[in-house]
This record gives structure tokens, C-alpha cells and sequence, in this order.
């Protein structure tokens, strides 16, 4: 039997931001030019995005002193300083997804035998894993893995890690759990790649219990039938995440929508291969050009990327725990049946794909 998606649960920080406030925000900054709030209005815009939720309570207005200082003045912490809120913040956010994903599953928690962990916005030793099984109570023989610094497309190999543990031991139980705090790294800048990701990453977690076994927990889900991965011809230099001492630093070219673009129809042709193509498609949304780009490129009715234009919208493009908040979208619609295919962008520029069936 393949593995299955039984339920796959989601964990917001309590502060939720409009756009239109952020917008404001980053163009009320002391010393901003006229040329600078031109390009954050356009950007912030531009992004199909309605509300973001952050852990920088500094953002929704009150002054934290850290990160928003007097006046709403944006302060610039070090990565030290910020990776400290990561370490205090994201396993709390990935235990409740997770509490939620094994409620939704009817799955105990003394019954996980794997966890895959998955984060690129901050670190930390003993890290999530260790955490989620001190803080769910998980046997402390679970099997552990961290799939770290990936980007927005390391939700598909966790899952891909997942099936593969499964085929190896049928009864095996995994837990994957995605937690970004990409609001971590936000900075004053006029640089317009700055402006860009300030525009669109926000803060999330996912959570998915998967299992090839049919005789535990909730009927039905998502089997995992196949992946791919797929590097452009282009694009190492246009998507990159490094390590500053004020926070990690995101190149994020305007090339990247265009590069998807060109390049998204190759890549889903090798991947789907004879195979039609689904009707519903879960792609990651980097921001609404990308999925312009997409549903352009692959020639898809509109309403074919309907969930992820919703959680572009209400929640922003959370990096990796990005791709599951849809997967739960379409797991939840009973409208939704048969073959979804999956699709995220990382650094590289790297594809990665996955093909899934929703059964009842």
C-alpha cells in the first residue's frame, strides 16, 4: 500500500497584520525616499495578499523594543538576537499544528515512530525534533530527521522522506512538521529584492501525520503516489537565502516568476509523463506572479489554483509550511476528489513536484 496524508493540521501566531498596515509600516520608516515608498507600495500591491500573521508582536502595533522601537521605528537586532526568538518561538507554533494533525487523524501520539522536521528561517540544538518529543509526549524512540535551509519547496521532499520510510517499514507512523518565522528577517532597506520578500513572507506551521498502514486512524486522505525533482537551467543566482549578522538575507530576483515561467511546462511534462493532467494543482505561491506564471505556463483553468491563491491571500507565503496549508484546504473541500498535483519553488532555482490522490 502507499503512504497516505491521514490529516494534516495548521498553527498561526496569535498577531494578524493587514497588508495595507504593513505597507504603511515599511513606508512610514524615517529616511525613506519617495522613490523607496513608490517601490514598497507597488510591491506590497502587487503580492495578492490581504493579512499576514507574524510572532513580532512589534508589527501589530505595539512597541517591542526589539524589533520596533519608539515612533514604529524599525530596529535592526543581530541574527543572534533574532535566532533566540526562533528558538523560543517555533516549537511552540510546531506543536500546536501538530497537536492538531494527530486530533484530526485519531492518531495517539505514542503511536509516531518517525518525525521529519522541516526549517529554514532559524536553528537550534537540541532542535525541533527533540523538542516535539519532549513537548507532545512522543516515544523517545521515534526515528528523527531535519531537512534545514531548503527554502519554500522542503515540504515535498518531507513528504517524499515520509513515503519512502513507509515503503521501507510498512508500519511506520511519521510525523512532518514545517514551522517558518520568516518575519525574523525583515529590515529596513530600499533595496527592492528587500522590498520584495518584506512584501511577502509571513509566519506559519504545518503539520501531517502519514502512514501506508489502513487500520490506523481517520479513512481516507491523500496517497502519495510519485515525486520528482527538477533544477532550472537558471536561477542559482536569482533565489538565495545566506546568513547576515542582521538577520538571513533573501535574494529574490524578478527573474524568479519569469524563470518558473519559461521553464514550469518542461518540467511538469517529464514529471507527469503519459499521465493527464489533474484537475486541482496545489502550487506554492511565491507571490501572485508566480502563480500568474503557472497558471499561464501549464495553460490551467483558473480554478485550478484556487486553494492557493486563498492561502496567498490570508495567510501570505509562509516558505516551507506554505504547500501543506493548501493540501489541507483540498483535503478539507469535499467538492475535491482524484489526483492533485503538487508543485514548490526553492533556491537553486529547484522544482520539486509531487503527485497525489484524495480517497475518501
Amino acid at each position: 500500500m502507499s503512504a497516505r496524508i491521514v490529516s494534516i493540521g495548521t498553527a498561526l501566531p496569535a498577531t494578524s497584520v493587514p497588508q495595507h498596515q504593513l505597507r504603511a509600516f515599511f513606508a512610514d520608516q524615517p529616511d525613506t525616499t519617495r522613490l523607496t515608498q513608490r517601490l514598497i507600495g507597488a510591491a506590497f500591491d502587487a503580492a495578492g495578499i490581504e493579512n499576514r500573521h507574524t510572532v513580532l508582536t512589534g508589527l501589530g502595533g505595539a512597541e517591542d523594543g526589539v524589533f520596533v522601537g519608539e515612533g514604529a521605528r524599525l530596529l535592526s537586532p543581530t541574527t543572534g538576537t533574532r535566532n533566540e526568538l526562533y528558538r523560543h518561538s517555533a516549537p511552540e507554533l510546531a506543536a500546536d499544528a501538530s497537536r492538531s494533525a494527530l486530533t484530526e487523524a485519531e492518531v495517539d501520539a505514542d503511536q509516531i515512530t518517525h518525525v521529519v522536521t522541516v526549517s529554514c528561517t532559524g536553528f537550534f540544538a537540541p532542535g525541533l525534533d527533540f523538542r516535539l518529543i519532549r513537548d507532545l509526549g512522543l516515544p523517545e524512540t521515534v526515528a528523527r530527521s531535519h531537512l534545514g535551509f531548503m527554502g519554500c519547496a522542503a515540504a515535498l521532499p518531507a513528504l517524499r522522506s515520509a513515503a519512502q520510510i513507509t515503503a521501507a517499514d510498512p508500519d511506520a507512523v511519521v510525523l512532518v512538521v514545517c514551522v517558518e518565522l520568516c518575519s525574523l528577517h525583515i529590515r529596513d532597506t530600499a533595496d527592492s529584492e528587500q522590498i520584495v520578500a518584506a512584501s511577502v513572507f509571513a509566519d506559519g506551521a504545518a503539520a501531517a501525520v502519514i502512514t501506508a498502514r489502513q487500520d490506523l486512524g481517520l479513512p481516507g486522505g491523500l496517497d502519495l503516489e510519485r515525486f520528482a525533482t527538477a533544477l532550472t537551467d537558471q536561477g542559482e543566482s536569482d533565489m538565495v537565502w545566506t546568513i547576515g549578522d542582521r538577520g538571513f538575507n533573501m535574494r529574490l530576483s524578478a527573474e524568479v516568476p519569469r524563470i518558473i515561467g519559461r521553464e514550469i511546462r518542461a518540467a511538469v511534462d517529464r514529471f507527469l509523463g503519459a499521465d493527464p493532467a489533474p484537475a486541482r494543482w496545489a502550487v506554492h505561491p511565491g507571490g501572485r506572479s508566480v502563480l500568474d506564471r503557472v497558471e499561464a505556463g501549464l495553460e490551467l483553468e483558473a480554478s485550478a489554483l484556487n486553494a492557493s491563491r486563498a492561502v496567498l491571500r490570508d495567510h501570505g507565503n509562509m516558505s516551507s509550511a506554505t504547500i501543506l496549508f493548501i493540501l489541507r484546504q483540498l483535503l478539507a473541500d469535499p467538492t475535491v476528489s482524484g489526483r492533485i498535483a503538487a508543485l514548490a519553488f526553492g533556491p537553486g532555482l529547484t522544482v520539486e513536484s509531487a503527485l497525489l490522490s484524495k480517497t475518501r
